[in-house]
């Protein structure tokens, strides 16, 4: 029997979808009323602001930036005069407080996260104890909470009296209100110094490739430390013989109401930047614990076979696989580091947050105040965006 098959032409097989079951009209249509969705909401939000500033006759003016700032800022190196430098001055002494603590927050936290991660997968019962303590406790207790609780813990365990203050090596003189340490200060032949080292680097690295080289067609250990180190030594010996007496050191020393000479980290400081660096790392350290987990466990294996000690395994073999892993979330733990920062008003930190909240209080001039404080923030978080972005395309995975 022969299958029997339509003569004429189905049309119905061929028809056009109709428009309100076309996928790509649908997603269009749904773009097009989420963009005039957003736009309707931007002008309802600035329209309100319009009239509730109308209502209180208060005008948008960025022209108090110029205005003298009254308040004294006691933290930073920018030369401020309260009364006489103007509140943009001030809100660039609060900037470099933030970036002084933003980067030495970033540096801190990248270290230590690092070492409790690896610490959470040690074999050794005490250090694994000690590392999953340390991150439960600062991952689920508010950041705020933490600084109050090593801000009053340093106000309550140094010493008030200026005369009783601790004093290290250095001289360094610990006491409640700051950490006054030696300022080293370069000379104008330092430059000489600089070049020296510059050089060795430089030479440094040229021995590190060619070693690299003579591996990979020998065989034999690249030993590239070993020439790197002796290098970068000699270039710098060679740069301060040549400029005879490179730095100068002030020492602080004790007046009569302060230390003068030197300088000086503020509790304010200190606190913050301690607090970020345990509540940021303690996030860092679980993301390094689960980049080194996901590299599967036969290179390690592979990397035993190969007679290689668990330091060089985890250097040489693990790490680098885990960091195509580690790097993206660690972007984001480096914003949320950035942001947080912020939370210096709670104990008195002048950050660039509390000084435009000075400024705000002084002039009225709220959303003028608040705007210009949402870019300083955004062009930072730009910044450790773009560095990451470029530092996890460099890591990518390139195939021929």
């Amino acid at each position: 029997m022969t299958e029997h098959r339509p003569s004429t032409f189905d049309k119905s097989l061929h028809a056009p979808v109709p428009l309100w079951r076309d996928i790509r009209v649908i997603q269009i249509v749904a773009q097009v009323a989420f963009l005039v969705a957003v736009v309707a909401a931007g002008f309802l939000l600035i329209n309100n602001l319009i009239n509730n500033l109308e209502a209180s006759k208060i005008s948008i003016d960025f022209g108090v930036l110029e205005r003298p700032f009254g308040t004294k800022i006691s933290e930073g190196q920018l030369d401020f005069n309260p009364g006489e430098s103007s509140n943009w001055k001030a809100l660039r002494a609060g900037l470099q407080n933030t970036l002084r603590v933003v980067v030495v927050g970033l540096a801190g936290a990248t270290i230590l996260g690092v070492l409790v991660g690896i610490g959470r997968l040690s074999t050794n019962f005490l250090v694994r104890s000690v590392a999953v303590t340390y991150i439960e406790i600062f991952r689920n207790t508010p950041l705020l909470v933490q600084l109050y609780f090593i801000y009053r813990g340093l106000r309550l365990t140094l010493p008030e009296s200026l005369a009783d203050s601790y004093r290290l090596p250095g001289p360094v003189f610990i006491n409640r209100r700051a950490i006054n340490f030696p300022l080293v200060q370069g000379t104008d032949t330092a430059w000489l110094l600089y070049a020296g080292l510059a050089a060795g680097v430089t030479v440094g690295i040229g021995l590190w490739i060619w070693r690299l080289r003579v591996q990979d067609r020998t065989g034999q250990p690249a030993h590239t430390v070993r020439w790197f180190v002796p290098a970068v030594l000699i270039g710098a010996a060679a740069g301060w013989l040549a400029s005879g007496d490179p730095f100068t050191v002030d020492y602080p020393r004790l007046e009569t109401f302060n230390f003068a000479g030197g300088d000086r980290l503020s509790a304010e400081y200190t606190a913050l930047t301690l607090g970020l660096i345990l509540y940021t790392a303690a996030f860092i350290a679980d993301i390094v614990r689960a980049g080194i987990q996901a590299v599967p466990y036969g290179q390690i294996e592979a990397a035993r076979a190969q007679g290689f000690s668990g330091g060089q395994t985890l250097r040489l073999i693990v790490l680098p696989q885990a960091l195509r892993l580690i790097i993206p979330p660690l972007g984001n733990q480096y914003l949320n580091l950035a942001k947080n920062s912020s939370l210096g008003i709670a104990i008195g930190f002048f950050d660039v947050y509390n000084v435009a909240n000075v400024i705000s209080n002084q002039t009225g001039q709220s959303v003028a105040l608040f705007a210009v404080m949402m870019l300083i923030y955004l062009g930072i978080s730009l910044t450790i965006s773009a560095i990451m972005n470029a530092v996890n395309y460099s890591m990518r995975l390139r195939s021929r």
